[in-house]
Protein backbone atom coordinates (compact mmCIF):
# COMPACT_ATOMS: atom_id res chain seq x y z
CA UNK A 1 0.00 0.00 0.00
CA UNK A 2 1.52 3.30 -1.12
CA UNK A 3 0.80 6.47 0.83
CA UNK A 4 0.85 9.75 -1.07
CA UNK A 5 2.15 12.51 1.28
CA UNK A 6 0.49 15.21 -0.83
CA UNK A 7 -2.88 13.50 -0.41
CA UNK A 8 -2.29 13.43 3.36
CA UNK A 9 -1.53 17.16 3.39
CA UNK A 10 -4.66 17.90 1.37
CA UNK A 11 -6.76 15.86 3.81
CA UNK A 12 -5.09 17.60 6.76
CA UNK A 13 -6.49 20.92 5.52
CA UNK A 14 -9.96 19.38 5.39
CA UNK A 15 -9.56 18.01 8.90
CA UNK A 16 -8.46 21.42 10.22
CA UNK A 17 -11.45 23.05 8.58
CA UNK A 18 -13.85 20.47 10.03
CA UNK A 19 -12.32 20.85 13.50
CA UNK A 20 -12.76 24.64 13.40
CA UNK A 21 -16.37 24.14 12.33
CA UNK A 22 -16.80 21.57 15.12
CA UNK A 23 -15.44 24.02 17.74
CA UNK A 24 -18.01 26.60 16.61
CA UNK A 25 -20.80 24.04 16.89
CA UNK A 26 -19.67 23.13 20.41
CA UNK A 27 -19.92 26.74 21.52
CA UNK A 28 -23.57 26.66 20.44
CA UNK A 29 -24.41 23.45 22.32
CA UNK A 30 -26.14 24.22 25.62
CA UNK A 31 -27.34 21.68 28.14
CA UNK A 32 -28.89 21.99 31.58
CA UNK A 33 -28.13 19.58 34.40
CA UNK A 34 -30.38 19.45 37.44
CA UNK A 35 -30.67 17.84 40.84
CA UNK A 36 -33.16 17.72 43.68
CA UNK A 37 -36.19 18.01 41.44
CA UNK A 38 -34.79 21.15 39.76
CA UNK A 39 -33.82 22.78 43.07
CA UNK A 40 -30.36 23.20 41.53
CA UNK A 41 -29.75 23.70 37.80
CA UNK A 42 -26.48 24.30 36.00
CA UNK A 43 -26.22 25.24 32.32
CA UNK A 44 -23.01 24.57 30.41
CA UNK A 45 -21.99 24.78 26.78
CA UNK A 46 -20.18 22.29 24.58
CA UNK A 47 -16.86 23.81 25.58
CA UNK A 48 -17.57 22.89 29.22
CA UNK A 49 -18.05 26.52 30.27
CA UNK A 50 -20.61 27.14 33.01
CA UNK A 51 -23.21 29.55 31.63
CA UNK A 52 -25.55 29.81 34.60
CA UNK A 53 -26.32 28.40 38.02
CA UNK A 54 -29.77 28.42 39.61
CA UNK A 55 -30.34 27.55 43.26
CA UNK A 56 -33.89 27.63 44.59
CA UNK A 57 -34.41 29.34 47.95
CA UNK A 58 -35.53 26.03 49.47
CA UNK A 59 -32.12 24.51 48.71
CA UNK A 60 -30.22 27.43 50.24
CA UNK A 61 -30.82 26.51 53.88
CA UNK A 62 -27.66 27.61 55.76
CA UNK A 63 -28.29 24.84 58.29
CA UNK A 64 -27.94 22.20 55.58
CA UNK A 65 -25.00 23.27 53.41
CA UNK A 66 -23.81 19.67 52.80
CA UNK A 67 -27.11 18.93 51.03
CA UNK A 68 -26.70 22.02 48.83
CA UNK A 69 -23.14 21.03 48.00
CA UNK A 70 -24.32 17.54 47.02
CA UNK A 71 -27.08 19.02 44.83
CA UNK A 72 -24.61 21.30 43.05
CA UNK A 73 -22.21 18.40 42.46
CA UNK A 74 -25.05 16.22 41.16
CA UNK A 75 -26.37 18.97 38.85
CA UNK A 76 -22.88 19.57 37.46
CA UNK A 77 -22.37 15.85 36.88
CA UNK A 78 -25.73 15.68 35.10
CA UNK A 79 -24.82 18.64 32.87
CA UNK A 80 -21.39 17.18 32.04
CA UNK A 81 -22.94 13.85 31.11
CA UNK A 82 -25.43 15.58 28.82
CA UNK A 83 -22.82 17.72 27.06
CA UNK A 84 -20.59 14.68 26.52
CA UNK A 85 -23.53 12.88 24.92
CA UNK A 86 -24.21 15.92 22.71
CA UNK A 87 -20.55 15.98 21.65
CA UNK A 88 -20.57 12.24 21.00
CA UNK A 89 -23.62 12.70 18.76
CA UNK A 90 -21.96 15.57 16.84
CA UNK A 91 -18.71 13.65 16.37
CA UNK A 92 -20.60 10.54 15.30
CA UNK A 93 -22.30 12.61 12.60
CA UNK A 94 -18.94 13.94 11.42
CA UNK A 95 -17.36 10.49 11.31
CA UNK A 96 -20.23 8.85 9.48
CA UNK A 97 -21.52 7.00 12.52
CA UNK A 98 -18.22 5.52 13.68
CA UNK A 99 -18.35 5.16 17.45
CA UNK A 100 -15.57 6.81 19.43
CA UNK A 101 -13.40 4.60 21.59
CA UNK A 102 -13.96 4.98 25.36
CA UNK A 103 -11.92 7.86 26.77
CA UNK A 104 -11.57 9.64 23.42
CA UNK A 105 -11.68 13.44 23.95
CA UNK A 106 -12.28 12.85 27.66
CA UNK A 107 -15.56 11.01 27.04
Amino acid sequence: MSINPFELLKNFGNIQSKMAEFQQKLAGVQVSGSAGGDMVRIEINGQFEVLSVFISPEAADPANLPMLQDLIRAAMSDALYKVKEAIRTEVSGMTGGINLPPGFMGM
